[in-house]
């Protein structure tokens, strides 16, 4: 089973030299576990832009956005056996990353064909 994990932070600044090497830490355990497919932080909503379609129009607002409950800090994708080991997983996660959220999504997989 595939997650995506969508982490949403608390607070909008950059990581400390000391939550970087924690997660650095968590990142190498979550590779030799076999359960970290990607990862990857995000740069400030200031340098991004968010696209929206009603109908036929298409509106495109720059950032920044000012609710910071809406940010994306970053994501990674697991692989897992179960959505409880996908919840174990994210709870460490925020055991690092600190206040926040993570939607956890469970993606499409195909059949397997016989």
């Amino acid at each position: 089973m595939r997650f995506l994990c969508v982490y949403k932070h608390g607070e909008d600044h950059p990581p400390t030299a000391a939550e970087m090497e924690s997660m650095g830490t968590l990142i190498a355990e979550m590779v030799q576990a076999g359960v970290l497919l990607s990862t990857e932080g995000c740069l400030p909503s200031a340098k991004g832009f968010r696209v929206r379609r009603a109908g036929k129009r298409i509106t495109v607002t720059d950032g920044p956005f000012t609710e910071s409950k809406e940010v994306i800090g970053g994501f990674a994708l697991i692989k897992v056996n179960s959505k409880a080991e996908a919840l174990e997983w994210t709870k460490r996660f925020l055991d690092v990353a600190g206040d926040g959220e993570s939607e956890v999504r469970e993606l499409y997989e195909q059949p397997a064909h016989a």
